[in-house]
């Protein structure tokens, strides 16, 4: 089978035109990676280039050593993804190590993959291990509404889940955890990648201010589907907040709690009280 023909590079490509359709991706901003199963890599196997140079991931990811995974270029822009997926994206493995990877296929011209790779590759290592295998997707946008609130919120994960916890039923059930929040940091630095790595084994949405939003899932509907959810809750609360200073009715915790009952939840307590 040809790379471009694989069920899981379609939907690669149609989540990357999703997240730039709704306006989470400017110019090149924005990554997204998916761990591959070894049945997916079977049947592309005879695409790959194994001759290539090895080059150093910046971290060391040992849960990760010989796995492979798609991801989207540095410097390439959302917006050319689905017309252009061998420019735009690339499948790369890691070593033995979990220190060094390999392109196999795509970013055509000299690409490389994004300047995220190690936070990318750290917390696809968190997740695998806590998931026991589950999640594959990790993803990061810069949704306009998220965004404004961390002019105005307290960047706490207790501010930002009670904020968007009540704007819709549907909050809780798909975040039940929670959201981590992290303050200001330089993107693609060490430090924003192990500061999300410690968030990420409490959550699978973590806050940049003033930045955006990375996320994990099990696949690509999981991980899309958690960022929309979040991103139509920010909207929400800036519309509120709009129209009046304060709430003239909410979710209250007798309402969550039914909730949970209802659809088997376990809703993190520290954010119900």
């Amino acid at each position: 089978m040809k790379v471009l023909d694989a069920k899981f590079v379609k939907e690669f490509v149609d989540m990357a035109d999703d997240g730039y359709t709704n306006g989470y991706h400017e110019r090149n901003g924005g990554n997204l990676s998916y761990r591959i199963k070894p049945e997916e890599m079977y049947e592309i196997v005879y695409e790959m280039k194994t001759d290539r140079e090895w080059m150093d991931i910046g971290a060391s990811v040992p849960g990760l050593a010989g796995d492979y995974f798609m991801v989207t270029g540095t410097g390439r822009f959302f917006h050319h993804v689905k017309e252009d997926p061998e420019n735009t994206c690339g499948i790369i493995r890691l070593d033995d190590t979990g220190t060094k990877f390999q392109i196999l296929w795509g970013f055509a011209d000299g690409g490389r993959p994004t300047s995220e790779l190690p936070t990318h590759l750290l917390n696809h290592q968190i997740k695998k291990e806590q998931t026991g295998g589950k999640h594959r997707v990790i993803y990061h946008c810069h949704p306009a509404n998220l965004i404004a609130l961390t002019f105005v919120l307290p960047l706490t994960d207790a501010a930002f889940t009670k904020e968007l916890w009540p704007n819709m039923t549907e909050c809780p059930v798909v975040f039940p955890d929670g959201i981590g929040v992290l303050p200001w940091m330089v993107c693609g630095s060490m430090e924003i990648g192990l500061a999300t790595c410690e968030k990420m084994k409490q959550y699978d949405a973590v806050i940049w201010a003033h930045h955006g939003v990375f996320v994990s899932g099990e696949n690509f509907d999981i991980a899309f589907g958690l960022c929309h959810t979040i991103e139509k809750s920010a909207e929400i609360a800036v519309k509120i907040r709009s129209m009046q200073p304060t709430r003239r009715q909410t979710m209250t915790r007798p309402m969550f709690e039914a909730l949970a009952k209802a659809f088997n939840l376990k809703l993190a307590e520290k954010f119900l009280r």
